[in-house]
């Protein structure tokens, strides 16, 4: 099922709306007719649906809008407390950025748009924060211009929704307005800070009537983001000669650097968005709908430096040495059509969705050393990443009277999905070992040779033939749902689910019981019990690369080759890899609902998720058997390893507030307060043992170290508030909204000694709009606003400066205060 219970789970009757402005959307039609799919609440002031019995937060589009710089996934992590955004600062892994949900990776919330299930980006997760390996939902490539309204669901809805939904659900609500035009304008800058500072965004949608009563709506949208960062100096000067004894000479020359050692924060993203939403009735009772989407996206990350003395570099080609650039240019495009309807008192909805991921890595700055000083200083085809999926849904539902105190309603379904995973080798001169020797000449001093070149395009993930993947697998789910009232005051639902995987995952079943009781019309107690099954992703199984790039050992930051090796390859099954276990889960929920009055209301719900047979990456494997296996299957002897692996056991609990205020001051205007608070903490239950065949690693390599485990259970803030007021007086509206990040511990290396302690935060975002006419609006904002960042707690890389260390997994984006202006029209 991917709409009945969503739709059970947030159905409220709609607060009062607001008037009209120039960045509000169109008012939007009524409710689907086939009462499926969630239906938009056009001015929703309560986020938390107090009448449900599940908790769900919602968020309007001009919301995502409002928050400046930042894209779609981190602003809905600025505005739910639940949610955290993985900020990633470094390299390829800085493109892609997951949300984090109770405490939870990306793999388990499940993201729906228009109630249908959104594809996955074609990239894995593999950086600070989340090595699950799974290639999660790019909220970023979902076209902002058409977000109505956004919905989540923070239960666990697996035996409802499938197995993605452990976490919770988020339903992407478009734009279904049959008339009217709108469009945005915003440009921007940071406070301070290195690179391109500015960007911009652009946005316009329109409706249009269809038919008779039927709607088009289109929209599309473009943005710019500069590659920026805010590295500190490095402390090492010796950038040229010696690494040991620099002479005058080089003494000299190192006097001429400007200590830029990293390039780490923000890529540059240019970006655009073309996106459909339609409904046309054919009768009184069967319509038909589709809707649509396409982006591309184009993005440059910056790196490390590689130092002109060290054995990355050759002087004929960067005399200053270079900071190398990923580069990837993605496609991306879903397509869905269906119909719905009424039939004999059934409700049905049968559809069919189409989407495609397709992600390109290339290099505009980068050399494989091993190749020489005469070897290529771009690469056009590094690796070629491609995730499709189609599914099919039909859902009924249909209420009876049986006598009990409100009608039964009884929903079933079936959903059929077919994934394909693959990726594609890109150019062998990106990988290969040309064994060069560094030679007389080569470099200012000749301080490297006799040494080998590095091997390997440097800062970049590359897939060789052997490491291809092309994986398929079908998923044919069945459920069943009933929802009933044995009092008028007392609701109960239960929810089954059976799938059935094509591959080694075989058939599951899975359960859900939640329940509702109202003590009074402003009082009420819910609560979830439920179980799920998350089988390994595509990716899990069959992923491997090779990767060009630095990683920290020992708490420093070196330069490493390493081997994600595919699960079922001969190398990681000669280090004692074994077949992806599902994972199961197991969810428990309890919450109150208080509504003091019309204008006040409070929610506050318990949660707790175990998961078992956690599938992520080991920690990094080096010693004598990994060398031999190494050899054994055409590697050098000197690279990395690592595989997924059922490493872990985890439990997750926590604690959702949200508290809802308004009041009409008459000739003052109209105030609304929002505060929402989570509190949750991550804890492993259980580590798997090494593998024998691992054997004893060298000093500082661990099987699954303490700082993996601090990903899983330390990773993100155990507090989060967010404190939202909104002022309206026509012509003026603010909005003012800060929250707060719990202070943070995080595990960098195998030693506690080395913890790095992080401070809690402020971090204070405001909007003021002025409507200027009735169609257009001026607005001024900053997205924190007092240019906030996290304590500078780690140690400064003497190479490099880079930030990404000191400032730790930030949960919010250390890049410091954006400051803008928008424009907008709508008629």
């Amino acid at each position: 099922m991917t709409q009945a219970g969503m739709a059970r789970a947030a159905t409220a009757e709609a607060p009062e709306t607001t008037p009209p402005s120039a960045d509000t959307a169109p008012a939007e039609t009524p409710a689907d007719a086939s009462g499926i799919v969630v239906t938009g609440l056009r001015g929703v002031h309560l986020r938390s649906l107090t009448q449900s019995p599940a908790p769900v937060d919602v968020v309007q589009g001009s919301q995502i809008t409002q928050a400046g710089r930042a894209e779609f996934g981190e602003a809905l992590a600025r505005l739910l407390p639940s949610i955290n955004f993985v900020n990633n600062q470094a390299g390829v892994t800085s493109i892609v950025r997951p949300i984090v949900n109770r405490g939870l990776g990306p793999a388990y919330t499940l993201v729906l748009v228009n109630g249908k299930r959104r594809h996955n980006s074609a990239q894995i997760t593999a950086g600070t924060g989340d090595n699950s390996g799974v290639n999660p939902t790019d909220f970023d490539l979902i076209p902002q211009g058409l977000v109505g309204q956004v919905e989540v669901l923070k239960d666990s809805a697996a035996a409802q929704y499938g197995s993605d939904a452990v976490a919770g659900v988020v339903n992407v609500k478009l734009r279904n307005a049959d008339h009217g035009f709108g469009a945005q304008f915003t440009a921007g800058s940071l406070y301070q800070g290195q690179g391109e500072l500015q960007s911009w965004k652009a946005q316009a949608d329109a409706g249009f009537k269809l038919g008779d009563g039927g709607f088009l709506h289109i929209s599309a949208d473009g943005r710019h983001r500069g590659m920026a960062w805010w590295n500190f100096p490095a402390t090492n000067g010796n950038f040229y000669g010696s690494a040991t004894a620099p002479d005058a000479a080089a003494q000299a020359k190192n006097a001429t650097w400007n200590r830029d050692g990293a390039h780490n924060g923000d890529p540059r993203i240019d970006a655009w968005d073309v996106a459909y939403n339609a409904r046309l009735p054919i009768s009184d009772t069967v319509a038909l709908y589709s809707f649509g989407t396409y982006g591309q996206r184009l993005s440059a990350a910056g790196n490390n430096v590689r130092r002109e003395n060290g054995q990355a570099s050759f002087d004929s080609l960067f005399p200053n040495g270079y900071i190398p650039i990923n580069n990837i240019s993605e496609n991306d495009w879903q397509f869905v059509l269906g119909a719905d309807g009424d039939l004999s008192g059934w409700k049905w909805d049968l559809s069919t969705s189409y989407g495609r991921d397709r992600a390109h890595h290339f290099s505009e700055l980068t050399i494989n050393p091993s190749l020489g000083p005469n070897g290529p200083t771009s690469f056009g085809n590094l690796a070629t990443y491609k995730f499709k999926e189609w599914v099919s849904n039909l859902d009924a539902t249909k209420s009876y009277d049986i006598g009990l105190a409100k009608p039964l309603q009884v929903s079933f379904g079936a959903e059929y999905r077919y994934d394909t995973f693959r990726t594609v080798a890109g150019d062998p001169d990106g990988y290969r070992n040309g064994s060069y020797i560094y030679q007389s000449g080569d470099q200012f001093e000749d301080v490297n040779v006799g040494k080998y070149a590095l091997v390997g395009a440097q800062s970049s993930f590359t897939i060789r033939p052997s490491e291809e993947a092309l994986i398929h697998r079908g998923v044919l789910s069945g459920y069943g749902d009933i929802g009933l009232y044995p009092l008028r005051r007392w609701y109960i639902g239960v929810a089954g689910r059976v799938e059935h995987y094509s591959d080694a995952s075989g058939t599951t079943v899975g359960g859900k019981f939640n329940s509702r009781f109202d003590f009074t019309s402003h009082f009420a107690l819910r609560g979830t019990i439920g179980t799920g099954f998350r089988a390994p992703s595509l990716s899990q199984i069959a992923y491997a690369q090779t990767d060009n790039r630095t990683t920290i050992l020992n708490g420093n930051i070196v330069p490493a080759l390493s081997v994600l090796a595919r699960n079922d390859s001969p190398l990681a099954r000669a280090l004692g890899a074994t077949n992806l276990k599902p994972e199961k889960s197991v969810n428990f929920g309890f919450g109150a609902v208080w509504e003091i009055n019309r204008d006040i209301s409070i929610t506050a719900d318990a949660y707790q998720v175990t998961v078992k047979h956690h599938i992520i990456r080991t920690g990094n494997l080096y010693g004598a058997n990994v060398r031999a296996a190494l050899l054994a299957n055409g590697y050098t002897g000197t690279e990395y390893v690592t595989y997924f692996t059922n490493a872990v056991d985890t439990r997750s609990r926590g604690l959702d507030v949200v508290i809802n205020g308004r009041h009409n001051f008459d000739r003052f205007g109209k105030l609304d307060l929002t505060a929402s608070f989570n509190w949750n903490k991550a804890v492993i239950q259980k580590i798997a043992d090494t593998p024998g065949a691992i054997g004893s690693l060298d000093s500082g390599f661990y099987f699954f170290g303490r700082d993996r485990q601090g990903e899983l259970s330390v990773g993100n803030p155990q507090t989060k508030l967010v404190l939202t007021a909104n002022w309206a007086l026509h012509p003026v509206n603010v909005n003012v909204q800060t929250t707060r990040y719990g202070e943070l511990t995080y595990w960098r290396s195998q030693f506690s000694s080395q913890d790095l302690r992080y401070g809690a935060k402020w971090v204070t975002d405001i909007d003021i709009g002025v409507d200027v006419t009735r169609f257009a609006k001026l607005s001024v904002g900053a997205a924190n606003v007092f240019n906030v960042r996290p304590d500078a707690a780690g140690p400064i890389d003497a190479n490099t400066g880079v930030a990404s260390l000191v400032y730790g997994p930030s949960p919010f984006a250390p890049s410091g205060g954006y400051y803008y202006g928008r424009v907008s029209v709508n008629f």
